[in-house]
């Protein structure tokens, strides 16, 4: 039988320092990037796994697909710019785009707690549904559960999607070197600032938006045009 002294001299975390998940864990930041390399990545090791990227890409002979998944539990649910439903469908595409894929399919697993108001869930389900048609991916398949009053934040949504590569490009983290070029679609930060505004109650002298949105369209309107043969520049005669 494993004990609790056992655990601690075996588990990867340091957790003298740190004996329960924190916030911080899934900000993002340090402690986010050491759990997910010292607890998941060396537990299941695997090529696509140890990527750390925003989709696996899997080989097959014939055929290069991506596969991802997300969670939301973001508060609040429905903010300036969009809804818990729009980001779920908008990060699972973007991920996937990302990754050099053109987004496909997507699965979606609620997780509704007890007391949420039908014409909420509507709502959201009804923006599932534009941004899942504005990103041209079909919802195919999902999940519902519902937990105790008290046991959620109203409505946390699941996430995973696939999509299919139709070049022989290597678009991960490991393709990044010295020189390249940075590229930034809008403003940084602008969803974070948006959210944090009507958590905070926050007052400035212009509305703040999040600019939750598909970006898969540009990324392959990218590459397609890194398909193309360059174009010749002769001088004219």
């Amino acid at each position: 039988m494993t004990t609790k002294n056992d655990f601690a001299l075996s588990c990867p975390i340091p957790i003298n320092d740190y004996p329960y998940v924190l916030l911080a864990h899934g900000s993002g930041g340090k402690l986010m990037a050491q759990l997910i390399d010292k607890m998941f990545t060396s537990t299941f090791k695997y090529k696509t796994i140890e990527e750390c990227h925003d989709a696996a890409v899997l080989e097959n002979p014939g055929m290069r697909i991506a596969f991802t998944t997300d969670s939301y539990v973001i508060h609040p649910y429905i903010f300036p710019g969009g809804d818990i439903g729009k980001l779920a469908v908008c990060g699972t595409v973007n991920d996937l785009a990302m990754s050099g894929a053109r987004p496909l399919y997507l699965a979606l697993s609620f997780i509704l707690e007890e007391g949420l108001p039908m014409d909420v869930l509507w709502q959201i389900v009804q923006s599932i549904k534009n941004a899942a048609d504005a990103a041209g991916v079909v919802v195919v398949t999902g999940d519902t559960k519902v937990v105790d009053k008290g046991k959620g934040d109203g409505i946390f949504i699941n996430t995973a999607g696939i999509g299919v590569l139709e070049h022989d490009k290597v678009i991960a983290p490991r393709s990044v070197g010295l020189g390249d070029v940075l590229m930034v679609n809008g403003d940084l930060a602008r969803h974070g600032m948006a959210i944090m505004v009507v958590r905070e109650g926050l007052e400035f002298e212009t509305s703040m938006k999040s600019d939750t949105a598909p970006l898969n369209s540009i990324v392959q309107a990218m590459l397609d045009g890194a398909s193309q043969p360059p174009v010749s520049k002769r001088p004219q005669q």
